[in-house]
């Protein structure tokens, strides 16, 4: 036959109908069976050759009707609207949040976000790096160095003697000052203007040699030779000196005894040339010495105090006498009553109290124009301590016993010396046993302190006197009676203050570990 009929469609399969749908170059071809229409030549069938290529590729089912002519050329031409951003293989595609790829995967939409869900998810990212920062914290708190321990005292921080204050009998004329050394003052007297010391001055000169070559007890000290001034000044006649030949030699211990005992002019000169290299260098010196120790009303121009430029006032010759004295050479030199030179010449001591009364020193000074001047110093014994009186009166006029300048200033000191030491007694200011402050430990732990004797005071009626703490360095932890430091009564000067031991009551323990995780700063 001619062309062969289709074969009869099969039922319930579709029927590929020619199209001109758009396909997809890249698109596969699925194998679809079909019946396959047999030819029958030469009584052997055969499938007709039209369908053997044509009903092996499956066919679109067209969507649209099939369109003819310029409509169907604008429809298959037309461009497709991009949606989202150009999709290229050079500029790939941002990632996708997790959620929104997770919801693809799941076709699970994200949960929409509220302010929980948003403090809920904070709280998860900041929870760990808080502990985190907490427990570092911790570690460097209770690792860190503790604090110095200290001494606080609770008890009154000072004392009044019961009575009324004394009467002491201040000079009419010129100025006085009267001290008991590390207790206190009982005052001063006059306008307290500097005035002419004349020899007093000495008392500076032999300070600051003792101070810069200090010596022994009893020692001798290096010898210095005399020059040529020194002994023609001591043939001058003029003024108060000792006899000494240039060439020889005299100890240092004798020179200051010759300043000191005799006054000798002549040889405070010698001692300020052999200690600064002239007698201007060593007035520097002796200005500089004056400041340090707070003497704001003096002003030294010569070592020997003989002009009338070298002036102060009595409390600053107090304060001078007071550090002077705690030089062991000096007060043996000061509480001598006479001396005898190298060349065999005896002197006595000019001030006459000495070795009375238990006067000790310490220097006259006089002049016609200075007037009568005395700096003394005088021992009491009070509850079993013994107590330095010291004073100063200066520009006396003629009078006293003998009616002259230098027996004004000594009748005058008397005077003084013994109302001063008539005055003073002995009181007991706290009991053994008594707490009296504690240590600190610096974060908040307090271990009480107690007396480990009675502290008894020295003083007058009306004198009110200073309590305080002096301690060195304080462990972190000690057994209960551990001396941590002291109790100090007075002015809080080396000598004569009242130094009573204070011990721990308890033991001292270090910080807690909470103490030292909550401490500031």
């Amino acid at each position: 036959r001619g062309d062969a009929e289709p074969a009869a469609k099969a039922p319930g399969k579709p029927v590929d109908t020619p199209t001109t749908a758009l396909k997809s170059p890249a698109a596969k071809k699925p194998q679809v069976d079909q019946p396959t229409t047999m030819l029958k030549v030469g009584g052997k069938a055969k499938p007709a050759p039209a369908e053997q290529e044509a009903e092996r590729t499956s066919k679109f089912v067209a969507l649209k009707p099939d369109l003819k002519g310029p409509s169907a050329r604008v429809e298959e031409t037309r461009a497709v609207p991009q949606v989202g951003p150009e999709r290229t293989t050079q500029q790939p595609l941002p990632p996708k949040p997790p959620l929104d790829l997770l919801a693809e995967l799941t076709n699970t939409p994200p949960p929409p976000e509220t302010p929980v869900r948003t403090l809920v998810r904070r709280v998860k990212i900041w929870t760990p790096l808080v502990i985190l920062l907490v427990v570092v914290l911790g570690v460097v708190q209770a690792m860190r160095a503790l604090p110095q321990p200290t001494l606080a005292l609770t008890a009154k921080d000072s004392y009044t003697f019961q009575g009324g204050k004394p009467d002491i009998p201040w000079p009419a004329d010129g100025q006085a000052a009267l001290d008991v050394q590390g207790i206190g003052s009982f005052g001063s007297s006059g306008s307290g203007k500097p005035v002419p010391i004349a020899s007093v001055a000495k008392v500076m000169t032999a300070y600051l040699i003792l101070r810069d070559h200090p010596l022994k007890s009893g020692a001798e000290g290096p010898k210095i030779s005399i020059d040529k001034a020194a002994q023609d000044q001591s043939k001058a006649g003029q003024e108060s000196t000792v006899d000494v030949t240039q060439g020889d030699k005299i100890t240092q211990r004798e020179a200051l005894e010759g300043v000191l005992i005799a006054s000798a002019n002549n040889v405070a000169r010698l001692l300020a040339r052999w200690d600064a290299g002239s007698e201007k260098a060593f007035v520097a010196k002796m200005n500089a010495a004056a400041k340090g120790l707070g003497m704001s009303g003096t002003t030294y121009t010569d070592p020997s105090g003989l002009t009338n430029s070298t002036v102060s006032t009595a409390a600053d010759q107090v304060k001078l006498a007071k550090a002077a004295m705690q030089q062991p050479v000096f007060r043996e030199v000061a509480a001598m009553m006479s001396y005898t030179d190298y060349k065999g010449t005896y002197h006595s001591n000019w001030n006459q109290l000495v070795g009375h009364n238990n006067v000790v020193g310490i220097k006259t000074g006089t002049t016609t124009s200075a007037l009568g001047n005395l700096v003394f110093a005088a021992k009491q014994d009070v509850g079993g301590e013994t107590r330095m009186v010291i004073g100063a009166v200066l520009r006396q006029p003629p009078g006293g016993r003998e009616n002259t300048i230098l027996s004004a200033a000594l009748d005058h000191s008397d005077a003084l010396i013994r109302a001063a030491q008539g005055a003073l007694k002995s009181e007991t200011v706290l009991k053994k046993g008594t707490v009296v402050g504690y240590v600190d430990d610096g974060l908040g732990g307090r271990t009480p302190v107690e007396v480990t004797e009675d502290v008894k005071a020295a003083g007058w009626a009306g004198l009110k006197v200073r309590l305080s703490f002096t301690s060195g360095t304080i462990p972190h932890t000690a057994k209960a009676g551990t001396e941590v430091g002291s109790l100090t009564l007075g002015d809080g000067s080396s000598a004569g203050a009242v130094k009573v031991p204070v011990a721990l009551r308890a033991d001292l323990a270090e910080p807690g570990l909470g103490a030292k995780l909550t401490r500031i700063g």
